[in-house]
């Protein structure tokens, strides 16, 4: 993990295992043509976005400090984001889901600090600081949204992932990764392409996480709010795309009243949506996400609740209806007339209650897994949580004696007790055994000889989700990506194309006063295929008065137009924000 970031409140409070992905931004690494892309995307957005996007863009441009003429430094962002109540980090590209949305759950904005080639300056599928910057930070500002989207974080970061899911990931990462790349050989995009269609048509039942994800695609990413027939622009990814953001108002992209269907409908981020949802506010976007919530495991629990934590493979938590909370990768559940009766975790389990370890049940007391029965003793109605001390009295479950314990669907649990937990309302959440056996029918699941048992307690299963009770109980410094964003070769060529921009740059910046035609006429001969550095030439030109060398840059679009047609509408585009439409033939 890299340290030498600048941090602040908001920034420290974060957990480490979310601070192995932040990484420094590095502004001296963006180059003349990359705020040349900048400031071309952002000149046109908020031309065109001032009439289709939602109020609070153009607002929240002013409110986090972004400007149109330069890549926003984050340092600064943050100066101005906190008084929001919110914080921005730098990361390399993808991050996986979980921490994406746990970065929101603590009001921290992710910002992928590349930035697009000018070769795909209209759209990348690649996470960039256009979309981050330019498309989440602004919209932020509005204090209802913002709630949505730090409640989505709380809410999402807890979702249950399948095992393919973290396939997905990292092959729509190198795909990204590979498409946004200078000069990838076609045949690396097509296999990339290929394995990521593999995985959709492999993805098996959606997980909790995918259907998140495709709520937070059809509203952070790309929603609509307003009326059907009406409606504004607020999702990043299109106030981020001079591209979709004009394609999506047209009748071509079917608009759809947004509700909780959303989570249904898959995405594909290498092609223009066909369809988008439209909520008629903000508050209802919160509706939705309640509903969502109210059908995840973290809220129903229950045998579902374990089976989607195996299913997964991964670290998760449940907890039982004391508070004593499990953590842990879950292997096995026994179950009985559809309830669980019995869990088990393989390898290291940390007990807590209330998010917090409790002592003495670290991964150093549970190395090697934990289990424990779930529910009721066996004609008896009272559960032992809900036992008066004279009600443990009476059925022996007090320390020193020998007891068995038969729990409904044949789980038995024999042995001495130790010493029992309680919570803070007193009621007992773990017993602790010495010389103890632990069968299911037949089945010995404990024996004495591998030490004292530790038994949950609780009736029910309430919750089951993502992720440990307490960050602190395991190593999850462990952030290993099988790929890295890779950076534009830097040929000689290149290098002195990147001088001519900088040296237009500090000539509109008045900081230089090397004749603009001496720079025009070596773009020409040197970098014909070039259209972006024109577009700037004939800007200052007309703006300092010289119409003679705006008429030959001019021209010399023109022919541009018909030599390169596929960029034929950003010249177009770009002269727009220059010329009044009588001033352009």
């Amino acid at each position: 993990m890299n340290e030498s970031f600048e941090s602040n409140p908001l920034i420290d409070r974060l957990p480490q295992h979310l601070k192995q992905f932040i990484k420094p931004q590095e502004y001296s690494h963006y180059t003349p043509i990359n705020q040349a892309v900048w400031r071309y995307v952002m000149r046109k957005n908020v031309d065109y976005l001032s009439t289709v996007a939602h109020r609070s863009y153009l607002d929240g441009l002013k409110k986090t400090g972004l400007e149109v003429d330069n890549i926003p430094n984050m340092y600064g962002m943050n100066r101005i984001l906190k008084e929001i109540g919110w914080a921005a980090v730098a990361v390399d590209g993808f991050i996986p889901p979980n921490a994406f949305m746990e970065f929101q759950a603590y009001n921290v904005l992710v910002i992928a600090s590349d930035i697009r080639q000018l070769e795909h300056i209209e759209y990348t599928p690649a996470p960039d600081i256009i979309h981050e910057g330019a498309g989440h930070a602004p919209i932020i500002a509005n204090p209802e949204y913002a709630e949505y989207l730090r409640r989505f974080g709380e809410i999402g970061c807890k979702a249950i992932s399948s095992h393919k899911d973290y396939e997905m990931y990292e092959a729509i990462r190198l795909l990204s990764i590979l498409k946004e790349a200078e000069g990838t050989p076609q045949q690396e995009i097509d296999a990339a392409e290929k394995a990521v269609e593999d995985l959709q048509n492999n993805m098996g039942e959606m997980s909790e996480m995918a259907r998140i994800r495709n709520l937070h695609w059809w509203t952070v990413e790309y929603g609509l709010i307003g009326t059907i027939e009406n409606p504004k622009i607020y999702g990043a990814g299109l106030l981020s795309s001079i591209g979709e953001s004009t394609w999506c108002m047209t009748d071509n992209v079917a608009k759809i009243p947004y509700d909780i269907s959303a989570a249904e409908q898959s995405f594909d981020i290498t092609k223009p949506q066909p369809q988008l949802y439209v909520t008629p506010d903000f508050a209802h976007l919160s509706s939705v996400l309640e509903e969502f919530a109210n059908t995840m495991a973290l809220r129903t629990g229950g045998l579902t609740g374990v089976e989607k934590l195996i299913q997964s493979n991964a670290l998760g938590t449940i907890e039982l209806s004391t508070g004593l909370q499990i953590s842990g990768v879950f292997t096995n559940v026994i179950e009985n007339e559809g309830k669980p009766i019995y869990i088990q975790t393989t390898g290291q389990t940390a007990l807590s209650y209330r998010e917090k370890e409790l002592v003495g049940h670290s991964v150093a007391s549970h190395p090697e897994g934990f289990g424990s029965p779930i529910g009721k003793l066996k004609g008896i109605n009272l559960a032992i949580e809900d036992m008066s001390p004279r009600d443990l009295r009476a059925y022996d479950i007090y320390e020193t004696e020998t007891v068995t314990l038969e729990f409904e669907g044949d789980i038995t649990v024999k042995g001495e007790i130790v010493t029992g937990s309680r919570n803070l309302q007193g009621e007992i959440i773990l017993i602790t055994f010495r010389n103890c056996t632990v069968t299911h029918a037949d089945k010995v699941l404990f024996k004495p000889e591998w030490g004292n048992y530790d038994m949950a307690v609780g009736k029910k299963i309430v919750s089951a989700f993502s992720g440990p009770a307490d960050a602190r109980s395991f190593d999850l410094i462990t952030h290993v990506p099988s790929s890295t964003t890779i950076k534009p070769r830097i040929s000689e060529q290149r290098s002195e194309l990147e001088q001519l921009y900088m040296q237009v740059r500090l000539i509109r910046e008045k900081k230089l006063e090397t004749p603009l035609s001496n720079i025009f006429h070596t773009l020409v001969s040197n970098h014909p295929n070039d259209w972006l550095l024109s577009v700037e030439i004939a800007e200052i030109s007309k703006d300092g008065g010289n119409p003679r060398l705006m008429e030959e840059v001019l021209v010399h679009l023109e022919k541009l137009k018909v030599k390169r047609p596929e960029v034929a509408h950003l010249i177009n585009n770009g002269l727009e924000l220059i010329f009044e439409p009588s001033d352009v033939n």
